[in-house]
């Protein structure tokens, strides 16, 4: 199995996991935060979105400068658009990785601010630990505000308190 077929099984069972979490998502809370530091709910919920995405930009490009790089995001008005979001980001991702060279796998990638570089990776590490554990960890984030906000929590990686198999 190539590395690029093993991130796309992974992709496929984490990104489900991820639009099953994203579907919890109440809009009517969409500014609730847990504490003035922390991201609003609708925020943290559009980035884990976003980052479903950046597999593909690692992929098609060397370097992501954060002060030349387009890195809006569409303004999220429902569930569905969310839903919607998340889905075309994975599509695309898995579009990316079904199509990628093994000769590419160890291309440095860089992240920066002009010329300040913040970290610099073969891509199939940025892609794992800039992309995958990202996406768990806000996920992860987003679950505990689910919990604090009362909302049932999915089942991820076996039984949730909400949901059992």
């Amino acid at each position: 199995m190539t590395i690029a077929a093993f991130l796309i099984k992974e992709l496929e069972k984490e990104g489900a996991s991820t639009l099953k979490t994203l579907a919890r998502v109440d809009f009517e809370k969409g500014d609730w935060k847990p504490h003035e530091k922390s991201m609003g709910f609708l925020t943290l919920a559009t980035h884990v979105a976003d980052l479903c995405s950046w597999p593909a930009r690692i992929i098609k490009s060397d370097i992501l400068d954060f002060a030349t790089e387009d890195l809006s995001r569409p303004e999220i008005k429902s569930a569905e658009e969310l839903a919607a979001y998340a889905e075309a980001n994975l599509k695309q991702t898995r579009e990316a990785l079904e199509s990628w060279d093994e000769s590419d796998y160890e291309t440095l990638w860089t992240l920066k601010v002009k010329d300040q570089v913040l970290m610099q990776l073969p891509k199939v590490m940025a892609i794992r630990f800039i992309c995958q554990n990202h996406i768990i960890h806000h996920r992860a984030q987003l679950s505990v505000y689910l919990r604090l906000l009362d909302i049932p929590v999915p089942a991820i990686y076996g039984p949730s308190a909400d949901e059992s198999h």
